[in-house]
């Protein structure tokens, strides 16, 4: 990896001159105080939830982080202690976590949403709920293409089941961290206790983190209570593989929405774990954001300058490991132009009274993944990554390096001695990956060379545009524009795309994935499209929506990939930024929506033939009759009754648009 200077002084992180941590354990028990008089100076909302939770989990000890470098410091040196992690010599306190295989990614089936009505979750499907995999230890599921769900009653039965004493001969860490700036009218926070110091220390870097926190918090409890355990209360029978406890049998992530409360139990890992992250920022914001009357999507946030200094703000939502962070994080390869990030996963937006939809990142830090990323891919994120950071489950070298797919294949033709995610030895005739597929860097947002400097404004940045995309191999152009807010919505709605590593499911079949929100709705998927159909009101200033397709390739999907994307796809937020300021005669009228027009895409210098940028914006009638079916037949079946009539209005004028195709 190119080395950076690391002279660059973060307030909440430290300017790493190579030095090693300094052990002090004392960090690591109650300071001064008893654990009594320590909660005594906390709101009364926060000493309740602790006390109750500490009653039922029995923690040895019980610590409040201050989220301080010195704390951190400390936690680091601890995790190292005990072979959780190791340090990467060659990096500015970087660390290399290695989880148990079995803990590795998101895990969809053992994660739902409990309320007291089946129909605030999801919607009831045609044809019945999906029969449960008796191997998940769960009692009572309903479990559907749109999300699974509990009742409360069958929560409390599996919460005694995992619970009681889970942090036997471990300390409850509590910790306090805001979804947003500290007080901005668009954040929120949160309090999880943890037994992983793992978490602690990826929280620290994904949340703002510290005491100043409990400032914001009063007696009534305005705060989102999240609980995690590893699950593994010790001493233990279980074997531990790299150190790594966790309680796959038991995995269970739930969501109480009606309480603002999350429940993670057996698992470590990021998706799972974090639980400010997905839990929080996505299932229960996005029920927030109801009540409220805003959004909370999986969208990152991007500022976009043309030659002229004029700057426009856009939110994409693409299904995990299609593009968000590259995108983000995109060098433009087209002359004057400028990207610059706010965010490159989550975003909170609400209209403000001046009608502009004005979004935050509620995140604070980035937990990419690993493979893929390069040079060539995001130069910007592999700086990023060179301080500050926790890797996950990638390969490394004996002196201190790190290795994934894509990143350097020098070090394999140099035959560097490199050790896999697995612990093993690793050269290329290796028939195992060197880095799990979901392997993970998690670091500071602050770090970004390209980090917008709006991107901690409390009041968010104005969007102008939201694109919505996924993998699609065959049939949907490289760009469209929807025609009006409630085509966007169904554009939305209508997301199809090639699973990916980051949850457990495997292969390449095309999924729905709506909004690409699927594994994070919080609440019933048709209700979520009428939430957004209802925001566009008088008065207000409505985003433009389009789709991307990266991944369109020859050959009707069978051949290459036929746009090079990366730091290409700046042709086409060039696209999007003249449309947005009212360029009408750059698109044409087809049935998905609007596209570009002959020589309306910038492709001066690509390697890119005429009959490969028109089979990049063709469109086929076959295809777009199946497209329609498929579309119908997914809300007839999985949304049913709970299908807004706007989105089967949306489907008819689709289908007539096809029919005079």
């Amino acid at each position: 990896m190119a080395s950076i200077s690391s002279d660059n002084q973060h307030r909440h992180f430290e300017n790493i001159t190579g030095e090693h941590v300094t052990d002090d354990d004392k960090l690591l028990k109650l300071r001064e105080a008893t654990y009594r008089s320590n909660l005594t100076k906390l709101p009364k909302s926060i000493q309740d939830y602790i006390e109750e939770k500490a009653k039922i989990c029995q923690p040895d000890a019980i610590h409040i982080c201050d989220g301080s470098i010195e704390e951190n410091r400390a936690f680091l040196q601890s995790l190292q202690k005990n072979g959780v992690i190791q340090k990467l010599e060659k990096l500015n306190n970087c660390w290399l976590a290695l989880t148990d295989p079995k803990d590795v990614a998101r895990v969809e089936s053992r994660t739902f949403i409990s309320t007291k009505n089946l129909l605030d979750t999801i919607p009831q499907p045609q044809h019945g709920f999906k029969e449960i995999d008796a191997s998940l230890n769960l009692r009572n599921l309903k479990c559907s293409a749109l999300g699974n769900w509990m009742s409360p009653e069958d929560l409390e039965y599996e919460f005694g089941r995992r619970f009681p004493g889970c942090m036997k001969g471990r300390t409850m860490y509590v910790v306090p961290y805001s979804m947003g700036p500290v007080g901005g009218p668009i954040s929120k926070i949160g309090i999880e206790l943890t037994d992983s110091l793992y978490v602690v220390c990826n929280m620290r870097i994904m949340t703002r983190m510290g005491i100043d926190v409990f400032e914001k918090i009063d007696d009534h409890g305005n705060f989102v209570k999240c609980l995690h355990s590893v699950g593994v209360p010790l001493p233990t029978e279980r074997k531990i593989v790299n150190n790594w406890p966790c309680n796959p049998e038991m995995t269970m992530i739930a969501h109480l929405p009606e309480k603002n409360e999350v429940m993670s139990f057996g698992s470590g890992y990021g998706g799972n774990s974090l639980l400010g992250k997905k839990c929080f920022a996505l299932r229960l914001g996005s029920i927030i954001a109801k009540r409220e009357g805003w959004l909370a999507e999986h969208m990152l946030i991007l500022g976009i300058t043309n030659p002229q200094g004029v700057k426009k703000y856009i939110a994409a939502a693409f299904p995990s490991q299609c593009g968000k962070t590259n995108l983000a994080m995109l060098t433009p390869s087209v002359p004057g132009w400028k990207i610059e990030c706010v965010g490159d996963d989550i975003a909170w937006m609400k209209f403000n009274e001046r009608g502009e939809l004005r979004a935050i990142n509620p995140e604070n830090g980035f937990f990419g993944v690993c493979p893929g990323t390069s040079e060539h891919t995001n130069p910007i994120a592999l700086k990023v990554v060179q301080y500050n950071t926790i890797f996950t489950n990638v390969a490394h070298t004996a002196d201190g390096k790190v290795y994934w797919e894509g990143l350097d294949e020098n070090m394999v033709s140099h035959g560097e001695h490199l050790i896999s995610w697995k612990g093993k030895d690793w050269t290329k005739e290796s028939t195992e990956p060197a880095a799990h597929p979901n392997s993970r860097f998690c670091s500071p947002a602050e770090q970004c060379p390209i980090i917008d400097p709006n991107w901690e404004s409390p009041e968010g940045v104005p969007i102008s545009a939201i694109i919505f995309g996924g993998r699609r191999p065959a049939g949907v152009p490289l760009i469209y524009e929807a025609f009006n807010w409630e085509h966007g919505v169904f554009v939305g709605a209508s997301i199809r795309s090639e699973a990916t590593a980051a949850a457990e499911h495997k292969g390449k079949a095309i999924m729905h994935d709506p909004f690409a929100m699927r594994p994070f709705f919080g609440y019933n998927f048709g209700d979520y499209c009428k939430h957004w159909l209802s925001l566009n009101k008088d008065g207000r200033k409505m985003p433009r929506i389009y789709n991307v397709n990266w991944f369109r390739k020859s050959n009707n999907g069978q051949g290459s990939f036929l746009w090079p994307g990366f730091g290409e796809n700046i042709r086409v937020l060039e696209w999007i930024f003249k449309r947005v300021d009212g360029n009408e005669s750059i698109g044409q009228q087809t049935p998905f929506g609007y596209v570009p027009t002959a020589d309306s895409l910038d492709i001066n210098g690509l390697d890119l033939t005429q009959d490969q940028m028109k089979e990049l914006l063709s469109i086929d009638k076959q295809f777009l009759k199946e497209e329609v079916i498929e579309i119908r037949k997914y809300f007839d079946e999985y949304v049913n009754d709970s299908t807004p009539a706007e989105i089967y209005k949306q489907i008819d004028l689709f289908n007539e648009r096809v029919d005079k195709f």
